[in-house]
């Protein structure tokens, strides 16, 4: 079958990996099983669980993981509210990569490309917000507030006041429309596209990315195993800030106040350590074969204490 997707970090996933015992390993991010695929053939101690939202994913992966249907199960959700429901024990190894998948980008039904001919990014087409619903029904100051924290685009109101006045003359209906508002008003000669940014919000927004990062990083912090390593791949600053400070505070043994003259807690609240000091991220070589790799950055834990 045709591989329509190339993982990013793809050997430092699987090298993340490599010491763990058996048990359950958990792709919150399934896609097209490629990081799946690699990890049930290199670790045959390992019964996997995938899960994703896209119908078209599973559809895939499904077909691309046959050799292992004996020791994989698929779920369709989002990851934050399938992982509390899995009753699999014990879980450990976890993947997530928050990155969006090469066929939601290119293919153009699906409304993520600068060129599509609709104005979706609902990773889960059933899902009822869309991207034409933010870009033609949000008021000017909720426009503004998800180009600034979600894209953190320079012009910002600029940008909402230019999407506001073009609504009003006929609604927006597709990706390509929106880019090519965003490009009008947009300084020439920049090395990425003029509507990265504002695509990336809008996605952010559809989706609840965020949200559902920090759900999956509390849901990890109140269920974890012994020996569970946990490795997320982020893409933009925003995803890897939430990873980093929740890392940070689960490696941290004191947790007094700062103002505090000396220790009082113990110093014995750390749940695990950090395996990767920075991130880790693509080779050239990779960047190279794969130029969406080269905003990825894989952060790798692994918890020492177990909630059980």
């Amino acid at each position: 079958m045709d591989i329509p997707h190339i993982p990013v970090l793809f050997e430092e996933v699987l090298d993340s990996f490599k010491d763990v015992s058996d048990g359950y390993f958990v792709d919150c991010t399934l896609g097209y099983a490629g990081h799946s695929s690699g990890v049930l053939r290199r670790y045959p101690h390992l019964k996997h669980i995938g899960i994703d939202r896209d119908d078209e994913a599973l559809e895939f992966s499904a077909q691309r993981l046959e050799e292992f249907k004996d020791r994989s199960q698929l779920y369709k959700g989002s990851f934050s509210k399938v992982l509390p429901t899995l009753t699999q024990e014990p879980i450990v190894a976890l993947l997530a990569d928050f990155g969006v998948s090469s066929l939601q980008l290119d293919k153009k039904s699906r409304g993520f490309a600068f060129d599509s001919d609709v104005l979706d990014m609902r990773m889960d087409s059933s899902a009822s917000l869309s991207a034409y619903d933010v870009v033609n029904d949000y008021p000017k100051e909720k426009l503004e507030y998800i180009l600034y924290h979600y894209g953190e685009v320079k012009g910002y109101k600029k940008v909402a006041s230019t999407i506001v006045s073009a609504r009003l003359k006929n609604p927006i209906k597709s990706a390509k429309e929106l880019s090519d508002i965003v490009i009008s008003i947009s300084p020439k000669g920049g090395k990425i596209h003029p509507a990265t940014l504002v695509f990336q919000a809008i996605r952010i927004e559809v989706n609840d990315e965020l949200g559902e990062i920090e759900r999956l990083l509390d849901v990890v912090e109140n269920k974890h195993f012994a020996g569970e390593v946990i490795s997320l791949i982020t893409f933009h600053s925003l995803e890897d800030r939430l990873v980093k400070n929740r890392f940070k505070k689960w490696s941290k043994d004191c947790i007094c106040d700062a103002q505090a003259m000396r220790c009082e807690c113990g110093k014995n609240h750390a749940l695990g350590r950090l395996v990767t000091r920075k991130p880790i991220v693509a080779s050239k070589d990779e960047i190279k074969q794969n130029p969406r790799s080269r905003s990825a950055k894989l952060r790798v834990f692994k918890f020492e204490k177990s909630t059980k």
